[in-house]
């Protein structure tokens, strides 16, 4: 049994040290918000925080978490978070979804790091992931939206 700290609960995982924290969450937790996209951290869908930083969790063993704190999309929360979700929403950012768990998760990171990012301050934030159906337009749009939000201008 491996103890991790996720979304704010203590759990005990049975699972081998090696499993990548994706199948931690996905297999054994059921929290399939975090999605399997490529299985080498190049497309961004298993996006999770490890302390707050934007982590690939398909490249993560579970060994390698340690007692650092585990937040998915399912535990992501705050005024920067809620701002992101609202702009995602109302510019209908998604169009398949599939992406958009590791997405959101990195422009929250963005914004809470940067409150007004530039366009290659967001292009830089988010080269990492991948968006099959070609969103990235209106995810930049929906980037900038949400600062608006968080400055209260919207």
């Amino acid at each position: 049994m491996i103890t991790l700290q996720l979304n704010g609960k203590t759990l005990q995982v049975d699972a081998a040290p090696d499993t990548p924290l994706l199948w931690v969450l996905r297999d054994h937790l059921g929290l399939t918000g975090t999605k399997f996209g490529c299985g080498v951290a190049l497309c961004g869908a298993c996006t999770v925080y490890l302390d707050g930083q934007p982590t690939r969790a398909c490249v993560t063993p579970l060994a390698g978490v340690g007692a650092r704190k585990v937040t998915t999309i399912e535990g992501l929360d705050g005024k920067v978070a809620q701002a992101v979700q609202a702009a995602w929403d109302t510019l209908q950012v998604p169009q398949c979804g599939y992406c958009q768990s590791g997405q959101v998760m990195s422009a929250t990171a963005l914004l809470g790091a940067n409150p007004r990012p530039s366009d290659a301050d967001i292009d830089l934030a988010m080269a990492g992931n991948l968006c099959r159906c070609g969103t990235y337009l209106r995810i930049r749009a929906a980037i900038h939206e949400a600062a608006r939000r968080l400055e209260g201008l919207s």
